[in-house]
């Protein structure tokens, strides 16, 4: 099912409603006060503050302290809502685009992106069964490239791992070279699974670690032999750059990792509604 603007409109009318449903999804099951013990305690919303307090001692619980809203003065509603058009858009959101829709500064809508991007870090699954692997290349310019020697200038590499019908993973990472991509690779995908890459050298080893290998030859214009071939990740690659050429138009390598979990978070959850896993998510400490 989708989950639409008229729905989070009703959900999530005003800044209590939203500090209650964040203080719920931390505490809402809540057994024993960590103060005087009770079992089973009650909480109310202490009035013109931020967090609720204990029936029977008085302690009080913080439920924005340590999350992505930690000090800051931006209205939940506006979080919420920002939040909601990162679940709801292919392509990303950029900063300036944040910025027009919430009415606030640039400089408090480039770190809310940055801070809802918390939210869609990649965590420590594997990928098994049929896995495609691929690295590619962003930023600088096309003819910095040397395409034989496969070493780069200012551009940064990008190293993917993705299931047919099921997940992906990607990293950031320092080069194209075997001893940064093996590990990565081992780290991602299951001993025996198969693996489908192209015919770069840097995966020739991967018959020796326990995977079930085969290629194809780009270079001789080989794209699919006998249902091997990696147009999974390739598509992938395609949907993100695009994302972020259109979007936000220049990444700094500082922070592309963060937008890589971004659409890798987005692939993972593109059968679900993703708004109510990422309210889950900010209620958690980061």
């Amino acid at each position: 099912m989708r989950y639409t603007i008229k729905k989070f409109k009703e959900e999530y009318p005003n800044d209590d409603v939203c500090l209650e449903a964040i203080f719920q999804s931390s505490y809402g099951d809540l057994k024993v006060c960590s103060k005087c013990g009770v079992i089973n305690p009650k909480f109310y919303r202490v009035k013109k503050r931020k967090c609720y307090a204990c029936k029977d001692c008085g302690y009080q619980i913080h439920p924005l302290a340590n999350t992505i809203f930690h000090k800051s003065e931006t209205p939940l509603t506006s979080w919420l809502f920002a939040i909601y058009l990162f679940s709801q858009s292919k392509n990303g959101v950029s900063a300036k685009e944040l910025e027009r829709h919430l009415g606030v500064t640039y400089k408090t809508a480039h770190r809310m992106g940055h801070q809802i991007r918390l939210l869609m870090a990649q965590n420590n699954y594997k990928l098994g069964g049929e896995v495609e692997v691929d690295e590619t290349y962003y930023g600088g310019d096309s003819k910095n490239r040397l395409h034989e020697k496969r070493t780069i200038s200012d551009k940064q590499v990008i190293f993917g791992m993705i299931e047919r019908d099921g997940k992906a993973k990607a990293h950031h990472v320092m080069s194209s070279g075997a001893r940064v991509l093996l590990p990565k690779l081992f780290e991602g995908v299951q001993r025996g699974s198969k693996v489908y890459s192209d015919d770069y050298r840097a995966y020739k080893p991967l018959q020796r670690m326990g995977y079930s290998h085969t290629s194809v030859n780009h270079s001789k214009l080989e794209f699919v032999k006998s249902g091997v071939h990696t147009n999974t990740i390739e598509g992938f690659w395609s949907q993100m750059k695009r994302s972020l050429d259109g979007t936000h138009h220049c990444v700094s390598p500082k922070y592309l990792q963060q937008y890589v979990n971004e659409f890798v978070y987005r692939y993972n959850h593109r059968d679900v509604p993703v708004f109510p896993l990422m309210i889950e998510a900010a209620a958690k400490r980061v």
